[in-house]
């Protein structure tokens, strides 16, 4: 009943707020606060779903193919299962993980990263094209291995590949990111969803037990004690385990990675309040459940050393 009553006044609070802020004939937000051209990392609840950049509302933007393709690149970004359900069998969208779209400071944001393209991956050990990195994602944090059943081979696989529309329209909405941007543009805003080398628990001293707790107490308002996520109003947190999250393959799946995106990104009440040894500790709770699996893994990492929080991965 408490936790209920909780998410009743959240809701309610965040509603009251976000109608008193949020005008769409207002012009530009200017009730935010930013670092750089990112919404800061100390953003609460009320500017969850603000979009500082929205190809819907940008008037520069005109009925060509590529503007249009701009504007559904947004919504494919903000509601990925309903946009692309061929693509996602589960529950995550690009947003849950790039949150306000990919335009929030230690939130992975997006702006500008187009530029940076082609760069080197090193689970593939080859360079990737941004269209190369989509696909991934889709392939692994959205899980669209999982809607082709039992597959044996990448070559298998029709959906997605680096010119399916969706695709494309997705790299048109990042590369829109990255107007103004010079190619190979050093971006202070990447790299940030870190923690430390020195600050690192050793992956088996990591204790599950403590990461439950620390998840009972800290996330289950909005992820719910089955981490499956809460109704609030019309949205909804991400699934954080179970057949409907990112599958095994992914970055998340790693305990350092994920453990970088709760502490900067965590609880979304009050992000950054999270010490690096909580957030190592309720990622590795998290990444000790059951996802799908992504059936490739095995020509992962073959020119670059599996890293030790690969939980997922067989030992080599």
């Amino acid at each position: 009943m408490k936790r209920r009553a909780y998410l009743l006044l959240l809701l309610f609070l965040t509603g009251a707020l976000y109608s008193c802020v949020r005008n769409e004939e207002a012009g530009p937000i200017t009730h935010l606060a930013f670092s750089g051209p990112l919404i800061s990392a100390r953003t609460t609840m009320v500017t969850a779903w603000e979009f500082p950049k929205n190809p819907l509302s940008d008037s520069t933007l005109d009925d060509s193919r590529l503007s249009n393709d701009i504007r559904w690149g947004f919504r494919l970004f903000t509601n990925t299962p309903i946009e692309a359900p061929q693509f996602v069998p589960g529950k995550i969208s690009c947003s849950n993980c790039h949150l306000n779209a990919g335009q929030r400071e230690r939130a992975l944001p997006l702006i500008g990263v187009a530029a940076m393209f082609p760069e080197y991956n090193r689970r593939s050990g080859r360079l990737y094209t941004l269209n190369d990195r989509i696909v991934d994602c889709f392939f692994r944090s959205q899980n669209a291995t999982g809607v082709t059943g039992g597959i044996q081979s990448k070559a298998q696989i029709s959906l997605p590949h680096q010119t399916s529309k969706e695709v494309l329209a997705l790299s048109a909405y990042i590369t829109w990111l990255a107007r103004g941007y010079e190619v190979g543009q050093s971006l202070a805003w990447r790299g940030q969803n870190v923690i430390a080398e020195k600050n690192r628990i050793a992956v088996e001293k990591l204790d599950r037990k403590r990461g439950e707790a620390l998840f009972m107490e800290r996330c289950v308002n909005c992820h719910g004690e089955d981490g499956q996520g809460v109704a609030i109003g019309e949205k909804k947190a991400a699934p954080l385990w179970g057949p409907d999250s990112w599958n095994d393959g992914a970055g998340a799946a790693r305990i350092y990675t994920l453990a970088g995106m709760i502490r900067y990104m965590m609880p979304y009440t009050a992000p950054g309040t999270l010490t690096d040894e909580e957030a190592q500790q309720i990622a590795a709770f998290i990444n000790s459940k059951a996802r799908p699996v992504f059936p490739f893994k095995e020509q992962d990492y073959i020119s670059e050393k599996l890293p030790a929080d690969s939980v997922y991965y067989p030992k080599r």
